[in-house]
Parts: structure tokens; C-alpha cells; sequence
């Protein structure tokens, strides 16, 4: 049997696709260049390594079922100049998550705040993080289903588990009495213990209209907003000045 033969044969059973890819590429130029052997080697685990870190981060950024991607160097900072620019680019860097802190998006409907939760919840993925995206429609939904099932202790306890949950659109669409408790329920079970990415084009003084109670309310933005980064979304609307520029 070859030697080529051999090395592809035991790559393949070592699970080593980056090596079995480009042993002979970087063999060759080992030997023009007199690399010594641990050299070479080395350049062959790094292949390794990286590849299967890209393939995790593609997996995590599938998990997380984001809508479409979008990142922050897409972001038209100029329009809305009161955005903290240098403190979403800190942000980004994670730390927030490790402190189990939230950060929350309020404003105009159209300026942006869908595209900066998923651009940092990609950033989160990169950092190797566990990301779940999720409208608050949805996820209401998803709540009552499971309630019906009486399941939804694990349905928690899982999402428990997720490092970042993104909860987009908090009070574009009515909830339904059920729907609101069941919402309230989830986000201070992740009180302290997970952090949350929120949008919502309501303040939060309008948030009655989307939890029926008001001292449920005034209890579930207490603890949203203790350890939270507050940004104001407000403007002209982002996507109406880009089909103005298509136009």
C-alpha cells in the first residue's frame, strides 16, 4: 500500500478531514523549504484545529436559528448618532454573558434593533457561546404548547442551559393573557442566571399593554433592566431609508 493511501486511510478513521485535506500541500512545501518535522506537524494540527472550530461556530450559529444574518460592520451607525457606538463594539466582546447581564434594544420599529441582537448574537457564537433566537410571539407559543403538555419545567430547564436567548419584538404582536404569565415566568426564571437580548418598540412604561398587569410588569422590568445595557433605538426608520436607496 502507498503512503498516501495509508495517511488518507488513517485520517479518515482518526476523524481528521483538514489533515487528510491538505497533508500533501503542506508536506511539499515542508520539503522545499527543509521545515523540520515538528514544524510540519504543527502546521497540520493547526489545520485541524481551525477547521473544526469553524465547524462548531457554523453549528452554533445554526442552533441559534437566526432569522437571516446580519453583522455590526453592516450596521449604519450614522443613522442614529445618539447609539453608543464604542460600547456595542465593547459588548461584542461577550463579557456581558459571562455576567449574566441583558442588554436591551428599545425603540421605533424599523431603526435596527433586530439587526444589532442578531449581529451580537452572532458575535456570541464566535465566542463560543449557545445562542437561541426567538420572537416573542413565538416563544409564547411555544411556552403555551408545552404548558398543555405539562412539559414545561423541561422546556425551561433546557433553555436554562442557553447561554444568550434573543427575545425580538417584545409587544409587536398582543399576547394573550396565558401567553403574558408564561412569558414573565420565563424571563425571571433566567434572572441573574442567563443573559437576554430584548427588542421592543415600546417603552417601557407601555409595557402594561403587553403583560395585562401591572404589577407583573413593573416586577418583570425591574429585573430586566437591574443589570442590563439600555439602548434607545430612536429615528427615522432604518429599513425605510434603504428602500429609499434602492429607489
Amino acid at each position: 500500500m502507498s503512503t498516501s493511501f495509508l495517511l488518507e486511510t488513517y485520517a479518515k478513521r482518526l476523524r481528521l478531514p483538514a489533515i487528510k485535506r491538505v497533508y500533501k500541500e503542506i508536506a511539499h512545501d515542508a520539503a522545499e523549504r527543509q521545515i523540520p518535522y515538528e514544524e510540519f506537524l504543527l502546521a497540520l494540527l493547526e489545520q485541524e484545529v481551525q477547521q473544526r472550530d469553524a465547524n462548531q461556530i457554523a453549528s452554533r450559529i445554526k442552533h441559534a436559528k437566526f432569522p437571516y444574518m446580519k453583522t455590526l460592520d453592516q450596521f449604519e451607525f450614522s443613522a442614529i448618532p445618539s447609539l453608543n457606538k464604542p460600547k456595542l463594539l465593547q459588548l461584542a466582546r461577550c463579557e456581558y454573558i459571562e455576567k449574566a447581564e441583558n442588554i436591551m434594544f428599545i425603540g421605533n420599529s424599523g431603526t435596527g434593533k433586530t439587526h444589532l441582537s442578531i449581529a451580537l448574537g452572532k458575535e456570541a457564537c464566535h465566542h463560543g457561546y449557545s445562542v437561541q433566537f426567538w420572537t416573542a410571539a413565538k416563544i409564547c407559543n411555544e411556552l403555551m404548547e408545552a404548558q398543555s403538555q405539562k412539559r414545561i419545567l423541561q422546556l425551561e430547564r433546557q433553555w436554562l442551559k442557553t447561554d444568550l436567548i434573543i427575545l425580538d419584538e417584545v409587544g409587536f404582536v398582543p399576547l394573550s393573557r396565558t401567553g403574558a404569565e408564561l412569558l414573565f415566568q420565563f424571563c425571571a426564571a433566567r434572572y441573574e442566571k442567563g443573559s437576554m437580548i430584548i427588542t421592543s418598540n415600546l417603552e417601557f412604561t407601555e409595557w402594561t399593554q403587553i403583560f395585562k398587569d401591572e404589577q407583573m410588569t413593573s416586577a418583570l422590568v425591574d429585573r430586566l433592566t437591574h443589570r442590563a445595557h439600555i439602548f434607545a433605538m430612536n429615528g427615522d426608520s432604518y429599513r425605510f431609508k434603504q428602500s429609499i436607496q434602492r429607489s
